[in-house]
């Protein structure tokens, strides 16, 4: 790795914990976030002809407050300011440390900072795009360009997001016991959907956006470093790591789509495999039973089978069962039907999928139906199968699976007798 490499990485890391500092001390997030990016550009221009400074956090800190301290300055008299910045500062900012005690603003707040980010007075939408933008790091243009947007668009969803932290007061804190689990769930759930969105992007022509699986491992691993023994923390690490592993091989000439039964597993990254198997056998020993971690449990079995033909399907239909019991949704119901259909055969899973038909979130999904056409194929309905593909294809707005599912329809069309 390169010098000018290992300095973006670095500033990546700290970028978050600049921010919670200066958001922890001054307040005002959008003003803060302005100032951290003005550092890490004074960093970036900087660090590769001085060299890193001896702390590149507290430089940040530095260089950012004062540039704070000169925008406050200018919106408000310097007594207000002053008065704002003792009212908001901890009781012991302005007290010698203990010897013993750690340096002053050497805390992590990267956490806090992503509990304010998924706030719940925000969209899921907004949580998504403030949490790239404020704790990943990503400048507007990527996050827009992930999620196909304009880039104005974009600006002015983050910008809303950060007017609303604003209007309704929410302190920079920790949310209190009671309701911390909770806010947790929304904090892991902005992650998995960041995730997701990388691994098979919903729209567009890229199968995969590797900088949202990244930044979506990334984070993870941060909250995961301050909260290690949360099972569900461990869980959703694991169940990333493990999916991720498998990208090299999803993929052919062209971004074609290969299915995971088709991929070649000499392409799996064998080392995140290792790493992903055991954070969730450890997560599994003990924490309390979560969904993230039963999911991870799934993606281990689907890794250490060497050939497709190895996998322990009765194990993951018994998982999705246990899966459905905890945290039923339509998605899981879907991957259940499949498990069902390798273990009893293709009408057990046709059975289940009629449960989705009546259900207003997944009727009209593409996936129900490529899920469904595959199942028919497998039973030998090639022309109801057919149909199918085509109609799932005419659903997704991916143009990977678009072109996967035609395939698949075309396949059977010149093979019909």
């Amino acid at each position: 790795m390169t010098a000018p490499t290992k300095a973006e990485d670095l500033l990546r890391e700290l970028a978050p914990q600049v921010l919670g500092v200066l958001v922890r001390r001054y307040g005002h997030f959008d003003a803060c976030e302005d100032a951290v990016q003005e550092a890490l550009l004074a960093a970036a221009l900087q660090w590769p002809e001085q060299g890193l400074p001896d702390n590149p956090r507290g430089w940040l800190i530095t260089v950012a407050s004062r540039r704070l301290t000169d925008e406050l300055r200018s919106e408000y008299a310097r007594n207000r300011r002053e008065s704002m910045v003792a009212a908001r500062a901890p009781a012991d900012e302005f007290l010698s440390p203990a010897a013993d005690a750690e340096p002053t603003g050497a805390r992590d707040d990267t956490l806090t900072l992503l509990f304010l980010c998924c706030h719940p007075a925000l969209t899921p939408a907004s949580q998504i795009a403030l949490t790239l933008r404020a704790v990943g790091g990503l400048t507007t243009a990527q996050i827009a360009h992930a999620f196909l947007v304009p880039e104005a668009t974009m600006a002015q969803r983050i910008s809303r997001a950060k007017q609303r932290i604003r209007s309704t007061a929410v302190p920079f804190a920790l949310p209190p016991e009671p309701e911390r689990a909770e806010r947790l769930r929304v904090v892991l759930h902005v992650l998995y959907l960041i995730f997701n969105e990388g691994y098979t992007a919903t729209s567009g022509p890229d199968l995969q956006r590797r900088e949202l699986t990244g930044e979506a491992i990334r984070l993870t691993r941060a909250v995961h470093g301050l909260l290690p023994d949360d099972g569900e923390v461990t869980g959703l690490l694991a169940l990333m790591v493990l999916t991720d592993a498998r990208r090299p091989a999803r993929t052919g000439p062209g971004g074609t789509l290969i299915p995971l039964a088709e991929q070649d597993r000499s392409l799996w990254n064998g080392t995140s495999i290792a790493e992903g198997v055991a954070l969730v056998t450890g997560a599994l020993v003990r924490a309390p039973l979560g969904p993230y971690q039963l999911q991870a449990a799934i993606a281990a079995v689907h890794a250490e089978a060497a050939r497709a033909e190895e996998t322990d399907w009765p194990q993951i239909l018994a998982l999705y069962r246990l899966l459905e019991r905890l945290a039923p949704n339509p998605m899981v119901t879907l991957n259940h039907a499949v498990a069902l259909a390798m273990v009893e055969g293709p009408g057990a899973g046709l059975d289940l999928l009629k449960t989705l038909e009546a259900d207003d979130r997944m009727a009209g999904h593409h996936r129900l139906h490529a899920v469904r056409a595959h199942l028919l194929e497998t039973a030998g309905d090639r022309e109801a199968a057919r149909a199918g593909y085509r109609e799932a294809a005419r659903r997704t707005t991916s143009l990977p699976e678009q072109r996967y599912l035609e395939g698949r329809a075309a396949r059977l069309t010149r093979s019909a007798p």
